[in-house]
């Protein structure tokens, strides 16, 4: 039998949330990996927030 692998749809961030979570690391009180456990992230996203944060001044 078989089985169809079911595509995992990504998830889609507000530009708010990604907003939040970039100051937080950019303010650096805790460690980028703390914030991504912290909610459920991938430190390498974060740190893509984050450069472009600092790349747009936003």
């Amino acid at each position: 039998m078989w089985r169809k692998k079911l595509a995992k749809k990504r998830q889609q961030y507000s530009n708010d949330f990604k907003f939040k979570i970039a100051l937080e690391a950019v303010k650096g009180a805790k460690t980028v990996s703390q914030i991504a456990a912290e909610h459920n992230l991938h430190p390498t996203q974060i740190g893509n927030w984050k450069k472009q944060l600092r790349r747009e001044g936003s």
